[in-house]
C-alpha cells in the first residue's frame, strides 16, 4: 500500500504573488479547503510546504504556500505533482479503497487460478474496470461489481474473483 496520493498537478501560477494554479487529481477538489501541508513531488527534488490559502477559479484551485510569495518562486514548479500523506486523506467507508491500493494487486480466481496483476483502474459511467494483465500479456477487463469481484485484499496483496464467462474472451 501507497504511503501518500496524489492530490492535484501544478499547470501554471495565478497572479503575482506566489499562487499557482493546481488541477486536482481527487473526486473532491473542495478537500483542498482542509490541506495544512503538502509534497511536491516530481521536480529536483521533494518539498513539504505549508498551504496558505485556497481558492476556486472554474475546475482548478488557486493555492498559496507559506513559502512562497512572488510569481518568480513559483514559476518553476509547473509540472509538480501535489501529494498527501495517506492520514490526511478522506475516510473511506467499509469495502472502499483507494486506486493506488488496487493497482498491482495479484488477480486470483475463486477456484485459485492465478489470472494475473492489476495495471489500472478504468472509471465508466456504471462502474469502475479493473484492468487486469495476465502472465501471458493479455488484459482482462473486470467489472467492479459484487458478481465478480469476490474479496479485495490490499494489506496481503490479492483480489479474489469469480471469472464471469466471456470476460476472458474479449
Amino acid at each position: 500500500m501507497v504511503d501518500r496520493f496524489r492530490v492535484g498537478i501544478i499547470t501554471g501560477t495565478h497572479g503575482l504573488g506566489g499562487e499557482v494554479k493546481v488541477l486536482p487529481t481527487t473526486d473532491d477538489p473542495q478537500r483542498f479547503k482542509k490541506l495544512k501541508s503538502v509534497y511536491l513531488t516530481g521536480g529536483r527534488d521533494e518539498k513539504k510546504l505549508t498551504v496558505s490559502s485556497v481558492k476556486f477559479a472554474g475546475r482548478f484551485v488557486i493555492v498559496g504556500f507559506a513559502e512562497y510569495g512572488s510569481i518568480e518562486d513559483v514559476e518553476k514548479l509547473r509540472g509538480t505533482n501535489i501529494e498527501i500523506d495517506r492520514k490526511d486523506a478522506v475516510k473511506l467507508k467499509e469495502g472502499q479503497y483507494f486506486i493506488p491500493d488496487i493497482i498491482g494487486l495479484n488477480v486470483i480466481e475463486i477456484d485459485g487460478r492465478v489470472i494475473g496483476t492489476v495495471t489500472d483502474v478504468m472509471e465508466t459511467g456504471a462502474n469502475k474496470v479493473y484492468v487486469t494483465e495476465t502472465p501471458e500479456g493479455k488484459e482482462i477487463l473486470l467489472p467492479a461489481i459484487p458478481d465478480c469481484i469476490k474479496e479485495i485484499n490490499p494489506e496481503e496483496g490479492y483480489m479474489r474473483i469469480y471469472l464471469m464467462p466471456g470476460l476472458e474472451d474479449l
